[in-house]
């Protein structure tokens, strides 16, 4: 059974930084897609940032609010996915999943592998 953990969310203030993690078992995720999107109440889960294996090349996509403030990388030694935040801003507030798939979509409908998601508050 896959199952993919996230954990490292809180309540952080402006400016401040957070590092998620995405603990993937039951198989290895190191072809895959991984990708972390977040949901706000009331909104659509929205794309964050992805990172993929092709041809032995790691590629990382990000999304426009969050390029240059926020880092994805992995650990295939330990099947883990991270997602360094930093300069957090209030509207980064949400909750963060990581999904997985075999190839590279920036659409959460696309991902057949879901975590149970890890709450992110920025406060001012």
């Amino acid at each position: 059974q896959v199952q993919l953990v996230e954990s490292g969310g809180g309540l952080v203030q402006a400016g401040g930084s957070l590092r998620l993690s995405c603990a993937a078992s039951g198989r290895t995720f190191s072809s895959y897609t991984m990708g972390w999107f977040r949901q706000a109440p009331g909104k659509e889960r929205e794309f964050v940032a992805g990172i993929s294996f092709s041809w032995s090349v790691v590629n990382t996509y990000y999304s426009d609010p969050v390029k240059g403030r926020f880092t994805i990388s992995r650990d295939s030694a330990k099947n883990t996915v991270y997602l360094q935040m930093n300069s957090l801003k209030l509207e980064d507030t949400a909750v963060y999943y990581c999904g997985g798939r075999r190839s590279y979509s920036k659409f959460f409908r696309d991902y057949d592998y879901w975590g149970q998601g890890t709450q992110v508050t920025v406060s001012s």
